[in-house]
């Protein structure tokens, strides 16, 4: 073969191995980084990123809820409101604005490298502040579709349908649920470094399937029980022990027991000592 078309033969497969996934390594150090970079913000730009993620994703609900009200009875119907599921999560991930359920692995992927107590304490600082102010966003959002007239009568009547079936069912059975939602949220994280201009797609195909499959969010579900709280649906003693809780310790379980873990084992002794 002439030198010439080798080459232009090892142009070709370079160019392709850039187009490539990035290997696990680089995927896991490029997490990992954004980690430390998350870590080490101020206490208020968290808060407030945080804040505007609950505010965003509450059009998670609105969306949904749209498609309710114009979407004639069907079969598949639930499948074509999912859709509705990832307008939120694309306004916060997009945005880069802070997401407690995307911290499950990101910040800990830090202390699984170096498990200091200066590390432990800076992940849980950075966790109580995004799950606080995440909270307080879809609270307000909750209030201002609930005592003002933010919305159409129609779109209201059906906010409140999406809510009552995202909501329910024994806790353990939520706990569950929300494990997957939490694996679910891993994933999109472990794989947004390597999707390039496929981000969108990423986001909508993966936070569609926790809407189709019926899986627990802590954050886009806050918005659902808060506005049936808000309006009588639901007691307290509902939102926390059938809601908050069990949707809680499930996100935290599959987004840094399981997957955070299973990600840094499958790269740690490819990684370099710090």
């Amino acid at each position: 073969m002439p030198r010439s078309q080798q080459q232009e033969d090892r142009k070709k497969i370079e160019q392709v191995e850039r187009r490539a996934t990035p290997p696990s390594p680089i995927i896991y150090e490029a997490v990992r980084r954004n980690g430390e970079e998350e870590m080490a913000r101020p206490a208020i730009s968290l808060w407030w990123s945080g804040l505007a993620a609950g505010l965003s994703i509450s059009f998670s609900l609105v969306a949904q809820a749209v498609l309710m009200q114009h979407l004639p009875e069907m079969a598949g119907r639930d499948l074509l409101v999912a859709l509705g599921y990832p307008f939120g999560f694309l306004i916060v991930i997009l945005g880069r604005q802070q997401l407690f359920t995307e911290n499950t692995i990101t910040v800990v992927l830090p202390v699984m490298a170096e498990p200091t107590a200066a590390n432990f304490g800076a992940a849980a600082r950075n966790w109580a502040i995004v799950l606080g102010a995440n909270l307080a966003g879809t609270l307000i959002s909750a209030a201002f579709a609930s005592f003002l007239p933010a919305v159409p009568p129609e779109t209201f009547d059906a906010m409140l349908r999406v809510s009552e079936h995202a909501i329910g069912g024994p806790w353990f059975e939520v706990t569950i649920r929300a494990i997957g939602a939490g694996f679910l949220m891993a994933t999109l994280v472990w794989m947004m470094p390597g999707a390039g201009h496929n981000q969108t797609l990423v986001v909508l195909i993966m936070t569609w399937l926790i809407a189709a499959g019926g899986f627990a969010h802590i954050v886009a579900g806050s918005i659902e029980a808060w506005f049936l709280l808000l309006n009588a649906r639901i007691g307290i003693g509902e939102f926390v022990g059938g809601f908050f809780l069990p949707s809680l310790v499930g996100n935290v379980v599959g987004g840094t027991v399981i997957f955070a873990l299973l990600a840094y084992a499958q790269v740690m002794k490819e990684i370099p000592e710090r």
